[in-house]
């Protein structure tokens, strides 16, 4: 009895699907005839069905637009191969799954190697890191550019009015960044000199620099490079990296 039910069962729906056959045929002769309303047809009718299927067996569900574009294309170049050994929904969703399946080999191989930025990696000395941090750009903006040449035109003008011999000591020693001694025999003079020069020189350029130096400069009478020297070093180094 139960076996003669489940012949019933089968033949009903080999029945249905023979009834259904010849109205596939006919869809499928009209899209390897290039029918533009048949694929059209097509595309509505399985659009969503396949999207739905791709985004749920792919690991990123952001691909399964592309995914469902490219299977429509395939179908399309493939439909002249299809010579109806399955039922064309059948033949759809084999290359559908295909696809995905394709996704899912590419994810494993290129994907899983990805990195954030945010992780932490080792160095060649051993030490950690974070990739973001080697992507700040540490150059200046434009317009700090701007604004550091003007200090230096500002600069540079100031130095030019510091009287010889005490100018010429000043750019040796906190522009070009030559040492006592370096500057004691270039000149031909004696260390003591070169001090007393730079303390002079120092004090000049301490009044005409005031306005561009924001910060409580202590007496210059010191030859001192600790006291005297921080007064000018920000507006000189400038000068000095721009050479």
């Amino acid at each position: 009895m139960q076996a003669g039910t489940a012949l019933g069962n089968f033949a009903n729906v080999f029945g249905a699907q023979s009834a259904a056959r010849p109205e596939e045929a006919s869809v499928v002769a009209e899209l390897k005839a290039g029918s533009e309303e048949a694929f059209a047809s097509l595309i509505a009718q399985y659009h969503g069905p396949l999207y739905s299927l791709i985004a749920r067996t792919i690991p990123d569900p952001c691909e399964a637009a592309d995914i469902t574009q490219d299977v429509f294309i395939k179908i399309y170049r493939g439909i002249a191969n299809f010579h109806g050994e399955s039922s064309l929904r059948t033949w759809i969703y084999r290359i559908a799954l295909h696809e995905a399946s394709n996704q899912r080999r590419w994810w494993c191989r290129h994907k899983r190697r990805e990195i954030t930025i945010e992780q932490e990696l080792a160095g060649q000395d051993g030490e950690a890191f974070h990739l973001k941090d080697t992507l700040i750009d540490r150059q200046e903006s434009p317009f700090d550019l701007a604004a550091h040449a003007e200090l230096r035109d500002q600069v540079e003008a100031a130095v030019r009015e510091v009287p010889e011999p005490f100018q010429t000591v000043v750019v040796l020693r906190d522009i070009e960044g030559f040492g006592y001694e370096e500057i004691a025999e270039i000149l031909g003079i004696h260390l003591g000199t070169v001090k007393s020069r730079l303390m002079r020189g120092r004090a000049h350029l301490k009044g005409r620099l005031a306005p561009l130096v924001h910060s409580s400069a202590t007496s210059s009478s010191s030859s001192s490079d600790s006291s005297a020297t921080a007064t000018f070093r920000a507006p000189l180094a400038g000068l000095r990296e721009a050479k």
